[in-house]
């Protein structure tokens, strides 16, 4: 037996008695139809994503030991076009009152995301708020798919339609699905394929909404499959970790940094336009420099991951400052080798990245350092304000650099396609230097969203 036959036949059982201890006469009366439409939510000209509440799943067992939805769900808020909850029990870990909290803590419509196979689970998920079923004609016929559908279209409830297969794909055709999700998890052996997407989006209707689900954890695979896909459907690769803001921000956003910060209401700000990491300067020479004590007051502002950035400085002090501010990473901006970089690593937070930066305008031979976690590619010494050759990036450094230099609204997006992992702003967002200007902040950020 597959563990998708195993599920539903476990689900059967769980209905009967769920039945006995809720019947449907009991709240029937009380069920309203749903204000707030999946349909129109997802019907956005950028890149959508459904992001869920999963405290376990049968592949990965318990993902998330301290699971809150509510919480959660205002998290996912600022990014989210709907928030999935799962409401199975004996494989998820889930409950139908946890669709209730989420429902109460945001204003996006709530998909219900369960192993539907009988009419009562749609009322009691609109009993419990939801506004949007998982319909997943691996376990549904098509009699069963028009009946279930039509029930939640009554209560003006939105239906997400799951294919994983070329015959489900085209009975989702031929059913006339609005929004169509392609499952790259195999739920018979719970093997991940992400070109799935790619193979089962070819010929769907132009008017209808696909949504990519399942082995989503990186920006760039959102970037890679988004000229086949509407949306994304993300849960584990977001439950797994400590930090679900940042986690979010990168998936949706890319790791982007803006550097150069002097003033409380810049961080805030950097912070609110999607940044993920912020950059302090404690090089002698920049006239962004800050002080430890500036610095401290800085990183207090807003939840971000704090570069410090060091130009030719003492191994003592740049320890001093990385432990007293926790920094995520240490930026190396001189003439460090690869000696001092050792002996950084030894000294430093395990928890701690070293990056360095190469001046690409008169570097041409690159050797990888074996301790530096990432690079930023700039133009100089940093602070020009100039974009360099673009073309020079070697291959093997687009997968852990960021891309500096002359970074603005004008080439941002040519800049994302690079292939870097993320850009580093700083004068490009200024009015002068160490003044961010909030509105080409927002600019920027908002257009890498839409990108």
């Amino acid at each position: 037996m597959t563990v998708l036959n195993a599920i539903v036949k476990d689900k059967a059982e769980y209905l009967i008695a769920r039945k006995t201890n809720q019947p449907l006469s009991e709240f029937v009366q009380q069920i309203v139809p749903s204000t707030r439409s999946f349909y129109q939510a997802l019907t956005q000209p950028n890149t959508v994503f459904i992001l869920e509440c999963k405290k376990a799943s049968p592949s990965k067992g318990l993902i998330r030991a301290d699971f809150d939805p509510a919480t959660i769900a205002k998290i996912y808020q600022p990014y989210a076009a709907a928030i999935s909850v799962l409401t199975d029990e004996k494989y998820f870990q889930g409950s139908f009152d946890y669709l209730r909290q989420v429902s109460q803590a945001v204003h996006q419509p709530v998909l219900c995301k369960d192993f539907i196979i009988d009419e009562y689970q749609i009322y009691l998920a609109r009993f419990y708020q939801a506004d949007a079923i998982l319909l997943m004609l691996s376990v549904l016929d098509d009699e069963q798919y028009r009946a279930l559908s039509a029930v939640a279209h009554q209560l003006n409830m939105g239906v997400l339609t799951e294919v994983s297969t070329e015959e489900e794909r085209q009975r989702a055709i031929n059913l006339n699905a609005k929004v169509i999700g392609i499952n790259n998890r195999d739920l018979r052996d719970l093997s991940i394929d992400l070109a799935r997407t790619q193979q089962l989006s070819q010929g769907l209707p132009k008017d209808s909404i696909v949504i990519s689900e399942s082995g989503i954890h990186t920006h760039q695979q959102v970037q890679e499959l988004s000229q086949y896909a509407n949306g994304f459907l993300v849960g584990s690769a977001l439950m797994s970790q400590d930090n679900i803001d940042q986690a979010v921000r990168a998936l949706v956003l890319g790791k982007h940094k803006v550097c150069g910060l002097t003033r409380t209401q810049d961080v805030k700000a950097v912070y609110q336009a999607g940044a993920y990491y912020a950059g302090l300067i404690f090089a002698e020479k920049s006239p962004r420099k800050v002080t430890l004590s500036q610095a401290k007051e800085l990183i207090a502002q807003a939840p971000l991951a704090f570069v410090g950035v060091f130009q030719n400085q003492p191994i003592e002090l740049i320890c001093d400052y990385a432990e007293k501010l926790n920094l995520s990473a240490i930026q190396l901006h001189g003439q460090e080798d690869a000696q001092f970089i050792e002996q950084l690593h030894q000294k430093i937070q395990p928890n701690c990245e070293i990056w360095q930066a190469i001046n690409m305008a008169n570097h041409t031979d690159i050797h990888p350092v074996a301790l530096v976690n990432k690079y930023v590619l700039d133009n100089g010494t940093g602070g020009t304000g100039t974009t360099f050759n673009w073309q020079k990036i070697p291959n093997t450094l687009r997968e852990k650099a960021l891309l500096a230099g002359g970074l603005n609204s004008e080439n941002c997006l040519d800049a994302v396609k690079t292939g870097c992992i993320g850009l580093d702003f700083n004068s490009g967002v200024e009015s002068a230097p160490g003044i961010k200007d909030i509105q080409r902040l927002n600019q920027i950020f908002a257009q890498l969203q839409l990108s």
